[in-house]
């Protein structure tokens, strides 16, 4: 069992309360990730959504069916939801009346082969934009909004940090993204296993996570572990979420991000 992290240090690259926080994962790809935090970090309240029906999901990504089985068997109460639309968290029942401590969204995407960079650069900022005014709204008083991107262009190009002021969030803090964290974590593309196999490169590119508070709200330590007062977790229904790229952690090496940054902090607070 690996130990909860205190979310609140600066120096944690893991900004989660695994037995405290009520957590919702947008566009979970595989369900990878919500695997991670169940099996191997024991997370006690997650919410994992996916933007494919399950026939679509089982289709696209055929080892989702036993992550789901696994995952489900070490936390009953996990729950997952399929063909949830990150834009319009609030449109769902089960989820527009919960509250969670994190929303949490890795490597989002629109999908799509279009060359059209600055096209794609817009339907990204489009949809990030809907996306924060969803996530705030579904936030318990001292929650954050967890969103990791690729560095470089053209995820630079989105200006993450100014599409979340949109919604009157901000930076809280910003630390490297190290997929070695996640034991068994799959950063999955939107395309699927086939569609998306073959001289992608994403696994060699460094990431960057950014968490985000409300504007003026901050972060407030309460406890000795740092946790935060549990929100009802939600019943989501799945996550908005066309996944990104690929990314591999095995429980050592990280697959994603084997060339580190070179110069600076790996991490980076800003107002």
């Amino acid at each position: 069992m690996t130990p909860s992290p205190d979310p609140f240090d600066q120096r944690s690259a893991i900004p989660f309360n695994f037995t405290e926080d009520a957590i919702l994962l947008i566009g979970d790809g595989d369900l990878s990730f919500a695997h991670s935090l169940v099996v191997h970090h024991v997370a006690l309240n997650v919410t994992a959504t996916v933007f494919d029906s399950a026939p679509t999901l089982a289709e696209k990504y055929p080892q989702s069916t036993s992550l789901t089985t696994s995952l489900l068997a070490e936390e009953p109460t996990t729950k997952i939801l399929h063909s949830i639309d990150a834009t319009k968290l609030l449109s769902y029942k089960s989820l527009r009346d919960k509250r969670f401590d994190r929303v949490v969204f890795n490597f989002p995407h629109v999908g799509g082969k279009s060359k059209d960079v600055n096209r794609q650069v817009r339907y990204n900022q489009e949809m990030l934009v809907a996306f924060f005014g969803q996530a705030k709204a579904l936030l318990t008083d001292q929650g954050s909004v967890i969103v990791t991107l690729f560095e470089g262009e053209p995820y630079t190009l989105w200006n993450i940090r100014d599409l979340a002021r949109h919604s009157g969030l901000v930076v809280q803090r910003s630390f490297k993204f190290e997929a070695e964290r996640y034991p068994g974590y799959e950063h999955r593309r939107t395309l699927g296993n086939v569609e998306g196999g073959g001289g992608w490169k994403g696994e060699e590119r460094d990431a960057r996570t950014y968490v985000f508070v409300a504007k003026g709200e901050g972060v407030k330590k309460q406890g000795s572990q740092g946790g935060m007062r549990q929100g009802k977790g939600g019943k989501g229904k799945g996550a908005n979420a066309k996944g990104g790229e690929k990314r591999k952690s095995d429980g050592g090496e990280t697959s994603r991000g084997k060339k580190r940054r070179k110069g600076g902090n790996d991490s980076d607070d800003d107002d």
